[in-house]
Formats: structure tokens, C-alpha cells, sequence
């Protein structure tokens, strides 16, 4: 009689060894690599991107993130302070002095907000914008900002703000990632990633090839080796091989995973040429968002496209362009910068407002935090994160409005003041989500995007 009871039964298959032979860590190699290989999110007809009903009414179908890293200087661009003219040159710690914007701010269009010169064709849509000029980020330095920006915590993984947007409403088009981020640099996966959510909700990364062709932002999309009848076949005899593991162990969700992500990935090579292909768009949009001219070519296909993609139905939409942490050379710099971005973003808004897209996409521009009032050399600012501004438009939110203040010179948010949290509850409402009952069970509790805090803005809202 064999009294062995270490011994591998025959009818052990594969996926029983990996998990049985040694400590099962043949099993978590292959759930890591499973892992590794879902980057493109999926979209079944009952999958987890399928569209899901909102907790209320929303005002936004969808969000286009304009995030600018570095930290722009609010108090060179949208946030007007008078009393930091008049306080030029003083002293307000050692070796600081205060100093009073470069550029002119006027009173534009019917609501005469007060915008920066820098910023002429954007403010253009004052009565579009609702400028945020009480807010207030956890710590002045750019990757913890940065993360926490995306994801409400600057100390541990958690899912970025698009993860739990699309986690909440699914997505509109079942050819297309629900969450696209387009040039997101050097900022980290981790600022688009799902974290301890499925894959299905993380960003796909887009990188647009400087003055190149949209199209290009993609490589490999195409199968080299077979064409889309094979490529269906074998999706089709993978899916077989999966329900009949299914039937016997039980669904896995690291395997389901990859199935869904290479069936995504299938159905994109249809259906993205189409939509990143500018050709069939006329001679004035692309004058429009600048595409063609050297300053603004770059940013404007970035915001063309998060245009097309919001028509496709892609739930949430990230651009990013960096370039803004102007410790020195500011005047040159920051001027740069804004003549980078300013035509483009005012033919994003003008074009969703003539598609009449505009009411229900809400746009979002703004970085990690602010600068400083008082100068850093003799042309810079250093890092602020106790006040400064961003803006919001269209997606329901009142034009023409300035919601917070800043003190006195700009250097603390005083008055209606906004933390992450609570901007995040604050997108989160325009789409139809209460902050407080979108959860994921995760480690024996549930999380949300604004953890235990964040409270809803109602006043920036029509």
C-alpha cells in the first residue's frame, strides 16, 4: 500500500500544478503576467464597461481632464490680485519678496472675469468658465500632488479618478477603452491605473508623436500575421477552452481578464483608424485648435482627438502637457507654455459648444497646485499648495463665475475653499455618482475615491 501522501494524481492538469507545486508560486507568477497583460480595457456586452445607470440625474456624460503638469501660476493666469501689485517688492519672509504679475488681467466678455493676457483666446469663453479660486492640494511636491490629484492619496496606490468614474457608468462604445489618457509622460502609471479594482477600469495611454500623424499614436494595433477571421477564430477557441476550465474550477478572474482585454483589442483594430484619423476634418477645425502651426500643433491633435473620442463615446478623457513648474526664466517660460495650450483649448470648447457637446461634457483644466506670490530668484515662483485655481466648463456647471478666493496676494485659499476630496465628490456629482456610495470591497473594507472625506460643491452648478 502506498503510503505516500505527497504524490501528484494523474488527473492533475496544469493550472492545478501551478497552483499546488511549490507554495503555489507558479500560480502567482502566472496571475502577475495575467495582470501585466491586461492594458487595454474590455468591453463584453455584460462586462464591466457596459453602460450602467447613474445614483442621480447627471449633468455630465462624460469628463476631458486638461491637466497641466507642473503647476501653473495662478496668480499669472486666473487669478487676479490687485493688492499683489501694490505690494510689489515687499519683503514677506527671508530672502522673498512679493511679486506682481508680468502681464496685464482685463474683465472679459459679459461676466468681466478678470483673466491673465496670457491666456487671450481662452478668455475668449469667460462666460463658459467657472474658475475655482479656492483650492487647496495636501503637499507642495509634484509626484505625491500629482498622485494625489488623481487617485485622493499621495501615499498609497489607489485607483485614479477616471478608474472609478468609468468603474461607476461603465462606457458608451464597446469598440473603445471607457478611460483614454493621451501623452501622460513621465507622471506614472499610477496617476491612470486601476489600482485593486478590475484592469478593465485602468487608462490606455495614447502617445501623440510630435508634429506626426494621429494615427501613428497607436503602433501594433494591426495583426502582421493573420487577418480578422483567424484572429475571430481563435478568440472564439480560447473562449471555448476558458468556459470549459469555467465549468470545472470555477471563473478566474485573472484569466477572464485577459480573454476580455484581447478581445478589446480585437475590436479596436476596426474601429480606432477611424476615429484617430484627422484627414476628413475640414481646413478651419484644424486652424481652430492650431494644428499646423508650431507653438500650438502639438496640444491642439491632442485636444482634436479627446474630442473625437468624447463623440465615440469614451467615458473619461486625459491630456496632459508639461512644462509648467517656472522656478526661473518665468516670464519666458510661462509664456510659452500658455501660447502652447491657449488656442487649442478654445477650440476644444468652441467645438463641443457647435456640436452641442459642451453641456454635457464637462472640461476640466488645471495642474497640482500653485505658485507662490512671492518670487523665488528674480524670475520665478516656487511650489503653493494652500491656494490656487482651476476651472471648470460646460457638463452643467455655472459660466461666467468665479467660485472661491484666495487671500489678499494669492498665497492661501480663504473663501469657499475646495480640497481634492471635495473636487473630486464635485466631478463625481456632475456625472451622476454620490462619492460616498461608489465602493469597491477591497482588504475587508470598502474604499472610495474620496476615502472618508470630500463634500459635494453644489454652488458651482446652474
Amino acid at each position: 500500500m502506498d503510503l505516500c501522501s505527497n504524490r501528484i494524481t494523474p488527473g492533475l492538469d496544469r493550472r492545478s500544478m501551478l497552483r499546488t507545486l511549490a507554495f503555489g508560486f507558479g500560480w502567482t507568477a502566472f496571475s502577475g503576467l495575467a495582470g501585466a497583460a491586461a492594458r487595454l480595457p474590455m468591453l463584453p456586452g455584460d462586462g464591466p464597461l457596459s453602460p450602467k445607470s447613474p445614483h442621480h440625474a447627471a449633468t455630465a456624460k462624460r469628463v476631458i481632464f486638461l491637466y497641466m503638469a507642473g503647476a501653473p501660476s495662478h496668480v499669472d493666469t486666473f487669478d487676479h490680485k490687485p493688492e499683489l501689485v501694490r505690494m510689489d517688492g515687499t519683503s514677506v519672509r527671508r530672502n522673498a519678496k512679493l511679486l506682481a504679475s508680468p502681464w496685464a488681467f482685463r474683465p472679459r466678455g459679459e461676466s468681466g472675469l478678470m483673466i491673465s493676457d496670457l491666456f487671450p483666446e481662452v478668455a475668449a469663453h469667460a462666460d463658459r468658465l467657472c474658475l475655482l479660486r479656492g483650492m487647496k492640494a495636501g503637499i507642495p511636491a509634484h509626484a505625491q500632488a500629482s498622485m494625489q490629484m488623481h487617485t485622493g492619496s499621495f501615499q498609497f496606490v489607489r485607483p485614479s479618478m477616471g478608474a472609478w468614474s468609468v468603474y461607476g457608468l461603465g462606457s458608451e462604445n464597446e469598440n473603445l477603452p471607457g478611460f483614454i489618457t493621451i501623452n501622460p509622460g513621465g507622471q506614472g502609471a499610477g496617476n491612470y491605473g486601476s489600482s485593486f479594482l478590475p484592469a478593465a477600469y485602468q487608462g490606455t495611454p495614447i502617445d501623440l508623436p510630435r508634429n506626426g500623424a494621429i494615427a501613428e499614436a497607436l503602433p501594433h494595433l494591426d495583426n502582421e500575421h493573420h487577418g480578422s477571421e483567424v484572429q475571430q477564430r481563435q478568440l472564439q477557441f480560447l473562449r471555448q477552452l476558458e468556459r470549459e476550465r469555467e465549468r470545472r474550477e470555477g471563473r478566474s478572474a485573472p484569466v477572464e481578464s485577459v480573454l476580455e482585454q484581447y478581445e478589446l483589442a480585437f475590436r479596436m483594430q476596426t474601429e480606432v483608424p477611424g476615429v484617430v484619423d484627422i484627414a476628413g476634418e475640414n481646413r478651419r477645425t484644424l486652424e481652430m485648435y492650431g494644428i499646423g502651426e508650431d507653438d500650438t500643433d502639438q496640444f491642439g491633435r491632442q485636444c482634436l482627438l479627446a474630442r473625437r473620442l468624447a463623440e465615440e463615446g469614451v467615458r473619461f478623457i486625459e491630456l496632459s502637457a508639461g512644462g509648467w513648474d517656472t522656478h526661473r526664466n518665468m516670464r519666458e517660460a510661462l509664456a510659452e507654455r500658455c501660447r502652447s495650450v491657449d488656442k487649442p483649448i478654445a477650440g476644444l470648447l468652441a467645438d463641443l459648444q457647435q456640436r452641442r457637446m459642451l453641456d454635457d461634457t464637462l472640461v476640466i483644466w488645471g495642474g497640482e497646485f500653485g505658485r507662490t506670490p512671492y518670487a523665488q530668484g528674480d524670475d520665478g515662483r516656487d511650489h503653493n499648495a494652500r491656494g490656487f485655481t482651476m476651472w471648470m466648463a460646460g457638463g452643467g456647471v455655472k459660466g461666467g463665475m468665479s467660485y472661491g478666493a484666495t487671500d489678499e496676494t494669492g498665497g492661501e485659499a480663504v473663501e469657499g475653499v475646495m480640497d481634492i476630496h471635495d473636487w473630486h465628490a464635485t466631478i463625481l456629482h456632475a456625472l451622476g455618482l454620490d462619492h460616498e456610495r461608489l465602493t469597491c470591497n477591497h482588504a475587508g473594507r470598502d474604499f472610495r475615491l474620496t476615502d472618508v472625506h470630500g463634500r459635494v460643491h453644489s454652488g458651482v452648478f446652474a
